[in-house]
């Protein structure tokens, strides 16, 4: 058995793989999903920042897994509802090992969280890695979200996996009900 520090992250790296790439300066043709991922994680999502997703993407995070555009924005939404404030003190985008191709993007963040806006300390700050896999046309086709770099329960890891992944589909699906984009 290996230990979750040796479990291969989305990336398809260690946690400590991902930990040490190097930050990279981002391409032009990134800066459209850069800037929504920053609106989404600091809470301010525009009406156009979920643009950046296919209609069939995927968004999978240790809370939930969102299957399409308007599931994966209602996500966000329901996190601005329950963060007044959230600040993003570390966001590297991190450059590729050559195994990975050029059409996903990683990152890591901090998100500092704040239940009030006038709070001069965070409720919790995340470090997470962000697994952005992209298509030929600039779209978000799967946005994997890892705190600390540690991979995600999912059916492929047995039972307890199985029922993981669909705890995060019925959470994602809650959501829906009552924050969701008609």
């Amino acid at each position: 058995m290996t230990s979750s520090n040796e479990t291969k992250n989305a990336s398809g790296l260690t946690p400590s793989q991902s930990q040490n790439l190097q930050e990279r300066s981002s391409q032009p043709q990134e800066e459209k999903i850069l800037t929504a991922i920053k609106e989404m994680y600091s809470c301010k999502p525009r009406e156009d920042t979920f643009a950046i997703y296919t209609k069939d993407s995927v968004f999978h995070d240790p809370v939930g897994i969102a299957e399409g555009q308007s599931s994966i924005q209602s996500q966000f939404l329901a996190l601005a509802k329950i963060f007044e404030k959230a600040d993003i003190p570390k966001f590297r985008v991190l450059t590729n090992p050559p195994d990975i191709p050029s059409t996903t993007i990683l990152i890591d963040q901090d998100v500092a969280y704040y239940r009030s806006a006038s709070s001069s300390s965070p409720t919790k700050t995340l470090n997470s890695l962000l697994t952005l896999q992209t298509n030929g046309e600039g779209q978000v086709t799967r946005h994997t979200e890892e705190w600390n770099h540690q991979k995600q329960t999912t059916s492929d890891d047995g039972f307890l996996g199985m029922i993981n992944e669909q705890r995060k589909k019925f959470t994602a699906g809650v959501t829906d009900m009552f924050v969701g984009i008609k």
